[in-house]
């Protein structure tokens, strides 16, 4: 099974709960995994596998949980 590599920049986090949100909001969607969110360099970065939700529902659930995701 193949995966893609996703990066986005996140803004409005500002603290570790916040790393913490954007971690646990991307870990429980379909298809995703190792999961590394950045605060000091504003970046999520994660896999999706082939069959796990779409690009846009992994920024579309960041924005849900309160940041930008861009």
């Amino acid at each position: 099974m193949s995966t893609q590599q996703i990066t986005f920049t996140v803004e409005g986090m500002t603290c570790g709960g916040c790393v913490k949100s954007v971690t646990n909001v991307l870990s429980r969607l379909s298809g995703v995994s190792d999961v590394a969110v950045d605060l000091a360099n504003k970046r999520a970065s994660f896999q999706i596998a082939d069959g796990g939700v779409s690009v846009q529902d992994a920024k579309n659930a960041i924005e849900d949980a309160g940041f930008l995701a861009r």
